[in-house]
């Protein structure tokens, strides 16, 4: 009786480990991309009309920040997908702190974008504030 191996089982078994390594990189790899494009801290600027200084600042999500007669909150902010044309958005409140009948009124509150701010202006007759980086 002659005894012959089953090369073909072997070669089928290398396949399917391949295949599934494949797969786990490939997972792994596309959950950390998408947690780097959503960041911790945002970078505003900040003009004030009257002097023409700009003031670059920092937040943490979801610490309010003072900034001279106003309140700034940053809930979230993302980086775009796409290396080519760099998009930045970032949900931020702002509150005038002059303007004491309306404490629950926001002067801005919504989605802020880097390349278009027009889509969502911010409103306000000292200050105007632009959306720089997320990180």
């Amino acid at each position: 009786m002659v005894l012959k191996k089953n090369i073909l089982l072997g070669k089928n078994n290398f396949k399917l480990l391949s295949l599934v390594s494949l797969i786990f990189f490939s997972l792994t790899f596309s959950l950390n991309s998408k947690n780097n494009l959503e960041g911790n801290y945002t970078d505003i600027k900040i003009l004030d009309k009257i002097s023409s200084k700009n003031t670059l600042i920092k937040l943490k999500n979801g610490e309010l920040k003072k900034f001279k007669d106003l309140t700034i909150k940053s809930f979230k902010c993302k980086n775009s997908e796409f290396d080519d044309n760099p998009e930045i958005t970032a949900y931020i409140q702002v509150r005038d702190l002059k303007n004491k009948k309306n404490d629950e009124v926001f002067v801005f509150n919504g989605w802020m974008f880097s390349s278009s701010p027009s889509i969502a202006p911010f409103d306000h007759p000292v200050y105007d504030v632009w959306l720089i980086n997320c990180y």
